[in-house]
């Protein structure tokens, strides 16, 4: 019997080096990456032509996936190459995370700080008291309290920077406080985010790239192969191969986990897929279903303006990464646009990464066609009292009582449908194409 379970336990043992030792990690230095061919893994590779010239067609400059850390496709367009740099915008969100976290570790500072410790007193227009109960974790979850509807949300000057509501209590996507967090990286450590970059996250990691100053906002920019690395990273919870750049274990899981309970697909300063809802910026609507239904529910992601994209799923051992200009389709809604992406991804994967995952309308309400193009009909047992239709950033452009709805002078994209009866409220996910 001992033997048995010794035996038992040396096989467990093999299995977790086994499986530890299927991730690879390029070395830091010079272009070596190793591969493995799409045809090695079983995918559909007939659908990959689709895949390019969509990602062709939506002005992407650079296209990278991963499986289990290997290359299986690296695709440029137009003249861009792999030694090609390109901006981050909201997605080099992710690299001031995982900074807040080091400095952290490191205890130059703590997120339950407040943030007038690093930067300040009088950095806001708020009183001293409502400045004083803003928190660094407050920047790093968007729940600052400060008002993002002033004329320039990006604005960092105390006077852009005013009270809206009490910290941790109203969820907001606002650049300004988060942009602030550069300062509480430099005053609490003493030297400036790219010095605390390079010593901590590119030597380790074979990472290059730059923080640069772009009006009020402070940009990363690298390779796309860097911001492969990066993913890569993250996907093995900030362990470099053997090197754990970030040990902080409760930090780690807190990054890429709810952050507060408002917006549940946020994490810290990380998106977040598999919630049961999820808000966009510029919105206070919560919508429900996941924030993309076409990709595996363990999805994180780094999202940036103009297509800017990290995603990654640990379940499907798979990172990817898209840079360019704004795609032409859903352009302005990077979710949408990454969620497209991973339509694609499931034709090659040759199986669905996940079904579609909505709140299915119960059956005394029917709304079809879905997809709709000019009409949408609204069937249900009981009178309409009222049903309104939300684009993604949480505005109303329709609203009716009535069961049929003209929606050709829309944009084509996601909805969401909200409809009222005497008895229930229902919200509904609706394409236009």
């Amino acid at each position: 019997m001992k033997k048995l379970l010794l035996f038992i336990i040396i096989g467990l043992c093999l299995v977790r080096t086994s499986h530890a030792q299927q991730l690879y990690f390029p070395p830091t230095t010079g272009n070596t990456w190793e591969q493995t061919s799409p045809d090695s893994l079983g995918w559909c590779t007939q659908h990959l032509d689709s895949l390019y010239n969509f990602l062709d067609v939506n002005n992407t400059k650079a296209f990278i996936l991963l499986k289990d850390g290997k290359i299986v496709f690296e695709k440029y367009f137009d003249t861009f190459t792999k030694d090609s740099n390109w901006y981050w915008a909201s997605a080099g969100k992710t690299i001031t995370a995982f900074l807040i976290g080091k400095a952290q570790e490191e205890q130059f500072l703590s997120i339950s700080d407040s943030s007038s410790r690093y930067l300040g007193k009088g950095w806001t227009s708020c009183t001293p008291q409502q400045e004083g109960n803003i928190s660094v974790r407050n920047q790093l979850t968007m729940t600052s309290g400060l008002d993002d509807g002033v004329p320039n949300s990006n604005c960092t000057d105390s006077n852009c920077l005013i009270y809206k509501a009490n910290p941790g209590t109203r969820w907001a996507y606002h650049n300004a406080p988060y942009t602030l967090l550069e300062k509480v990286i430099a005053n609490a450590t003493g030297v400036s985010p790219n010095v605390y970059t390079t010593t901590r996250l590119k030597q380790a990691t074979g990472m290059n790239g730059i923080w640069y100053k772009s009006d009020y906002d402070n940009v990363y920019a690298s390779t796309p192969r860097s911001m492969a690395r990066f993913g890569l990273l993250a996907q093995n919870n900030f362990v470099w191969n053997t090197d754990t750049l970030l040990h902080d274990t409760a930090y780690v899981r807190a990054l890429t986990t709810p952050s507060q309970t408002i917006n549940n697909s946020y994490g810290y300063l990380w998106w977040l897929n598999g919630q049961s809802s999820f808000m966009m910026p510029q919105s206070q609507i919560v919508f429900p279903g996941w924030l993309f239904p076409d990709a595996p529910q363990d999805v994180v992601a780094a999202l940036g303006k103009n297509g800017q994209i990290i995603n990654i799923s640990k379940s499907k051992g798979l990172v990817w990464v898209r840079m360019g200009d704004a795609p032409s389709q859903n352009g302005s809604i990077t979710p949408l646009f990454s969620n497209d992406i991973w339509k694609y991804l499931n034709q090659i994967i040759c199986s669905p990464a996940t079904a579609i995952h909505s709140p299915e309308n119960p059956s005394s309400i029917q709304v079809y066609p879905n997809p709709a193009t000019d009409i949408i009909h609204i069937q249900t047992n009981e009178p309409l009292l009222n049903c309104r239709l939300f684009d993604l950033t949480g505005r109303v452009v329709l609203e009716s009582t009535n069961t049929l709805l003209h929606t050709q002078t829309f944009s084509r994209g996601w909805y969401h449908l909200e409809i009222t009866t005497n008895s229930k409220r229902v919200v509904q996910k609706i394409i236009l194409q």
